[in-house]
């Protein structure tokens, strides 16, 4: 700013006719002191102006354009004023609005957009007025309108993350314990009608032909409880802000969740600090569960440590998906103890350049079905060519 160079250049003129005693040397530093404070003093003046600001929705998501209104009126004649619109360059560019002058009575609009490029918790605003003395050496700012905060979800994609536990999947064995799902699921195969069976699954067609009353049946999974782990350990994510693989695994929680309250089933959200979120279900938990992954950082436990909230919290029989760039051996040892007590997991490895090449190989080796996820890979792509021992070919 130029007064901040006047200012520091009368400061250095000042410790010069300090060491040099030179009388004339200080009214020159003085003199420029001096200036400094009559432009301060001189672009002291009211504005008084009025900004409204069209209704920002609370949440967006990824993507998604929104064109913001801003109106701006006056009470007494103001000149020379800027109107700045402060917007975090993940959702667009600040707006700044030059008004020459304007009169009472008089509005002037102006329309800027947001378009969210990465999710988050942002802060859109303040509106303030900024001008500067007739010298421009001094800026000064008034803020006129609030700031608002707006949650950005994460983008989610189609994802099919078959709810089902190695040991009990292929035919003709059933999970000891299990519930069916007439729909959500793949062609299992068919059976006999018995009374109470839900008409909807008969199999009409085969009833036609043989006189036979068949139901189809889909596959049916161990439970309806899911539980997302999302690895929020820092060390081993992909460096940058933000980290590319820690967005990747927010990004596939969010589409997991989402689709797996859409078929019903009950999700719960973990982290390394433990639960996000417990026990949600119904398509209008899918917006708690959103703003959750909005609000998510890298500031957890790692999973070594973290496993012990997962085996203390997690109960009964149910289906998780862990999210994690590394899986170490101390992590493995947490895994195995909740398959050992009944647990379904699939481990989707986030892949960049310095992953271990061994987390795969040891969830493969805990029976686990295993999804490797590259950035740019789709996730329905990557789901449906897991790999290890748990995938179904």
């Amino acid at each position: 700013m130029p007064g901040a160079a006047v200012t520091g250049l009368a400061v250095l003129v000042w410790w010069a006719a300090r060491a040099t005693g030179a009388r004339a040397i200080y009214f020159l530093a003085y003199g420029g002191l001096a200036v400094m404070a009559m432009s301060w003093m001189s672009g002291r003046r009211a504005v008084r102006l009025l900004v409204d600001r069209s209704e920002l929705p609370l949440r967006m998501r990824c993507g998604q354009t929104i064109d913001v209104s801003v109106t701006i009126g006056a009470d007494r004649r103001a000149t020379t004023v800027v109107i700045e619109e402060t917007v975090p360059r993940e959702l667009g560019q600040t707006a700044h609005i030059p008004i020459a002058a304007i009169s009472p009575g008089e509005t002037i609009e102006h329309t800027y957009v947001l378009k969210p490029t990465l999710r988050g918790v942002y802060e859109v605003g303040p509106a303030a007025a900024v001008w500067s003395d007739p010298f421009g050496l001094t800026v000064h700012r008034h803020d006129l309108a609030e700031p608002v905060e707006v949650l950005v979800h994460p983008a989610t994609e189609r994802v099919h993350d078959r709810v089902l536990t190695r040991m009990w999947e292929d035919p003709p064995v059933r999970p000891p314990v299990s519930k069916p799902w007439p729909v959500g699921f793949e062609f299992y195969g068919m059976r006999d009608y018995v009374p109470g069976d839900d008409l909807r699954r008969v199999v009409w067609s085969v009833l036609a032909r043989s006189g036979r009353m068949m139901v189809r049946e889909s596959e049916q999974g161990i439970t309806d409880k899911i539980v997302v782990y999302v690895d929020n350990h820092a060390e081993f994510h992909s460096p940058g802000t933000p980290s590319v693989t820690f967005e990747s695994a927010v990004s596939t929680a969010a589409s997991l969740g989402t689709r797996h309250l859409d078929d019903g089933f009950s999700v719960s959200l973990y982290a390394g600090q433990g639960v996000v979120a417990a026990g949600l279900r119904g398509g209008r938990a899918k917006m708690e569960l959103l703003d959750a992954l909005a609000r998510m950082r890298m500031d957890g436990e790692a999973l070594a440590d973290a496993g012990r909230h997962l085996i203390t919290s997690v109960q009964g029989r149910v289906h998780m998906v862990v999210l994690t760039p590394r899986l170490d051996d101390a992590a493995a040892a947490r895994l195995r103890m909740l398959i050992d007590r009944g647990a379904s997991v699939v481990v989707a490895t986030l892949l960049w350049d310095e992953t271990d090449p061994l987390s795969s190989a040891r969830a493969a080796a805990l029976g686990c079905q295993v999804v490797e996820l590259r950035a740019g890979l789709p996730l329905e792509v990557a789901f449906a060519h897991g790999v290890g021992a748990g995938a179904r070919r």
